[in-house]
């Protein structure tokens, strides 16, 4: 089984509020130097059997017609290696919460 990712984001030239939220709380946390946030969505998906051209084209077609209002936001699927989940999984456990 494959994790195939579906990140959404809103295009650059949409207004993001929760962002812009984000961005003004930091400084009063104690994080400087960040200039800019965008807030977005992650979709995670499990595919069964062989992730390939026919997988990623049905996951894109999904992502454009279900996950992504296209109008407003973009959105990039890419296939999760193992090495790559392995390597979220150890940065999870180091961040603090």
């Amino acid at each position: 089984m494959a994790r195939v990712v579906v990140d959404v984001m809103l295009k650059p030239e949409i207004l993001d509020p929760q962002g812009q939220a984000v961005q003004r709380a930091l400084p009063r946390l104690g994080y400087e130097g960040i200039s800019d946030v965008r807030q977005g969505k992650r979709f995670e998906l499990e595919v069964e059997g062989p992730v390939d051209d026919d997988a990623l084209a049905r996951i894109h077609q999904l992502a454009e017609t279900f996950l992504a209002n296209t109008v407003i936001e973009d959105f990039t699927v890419s296939v999760e290696t193992a090495q790559t989940a392995q390597t979220a999984r150890e940065h999870e456990e180091v961040t603090p919460a």
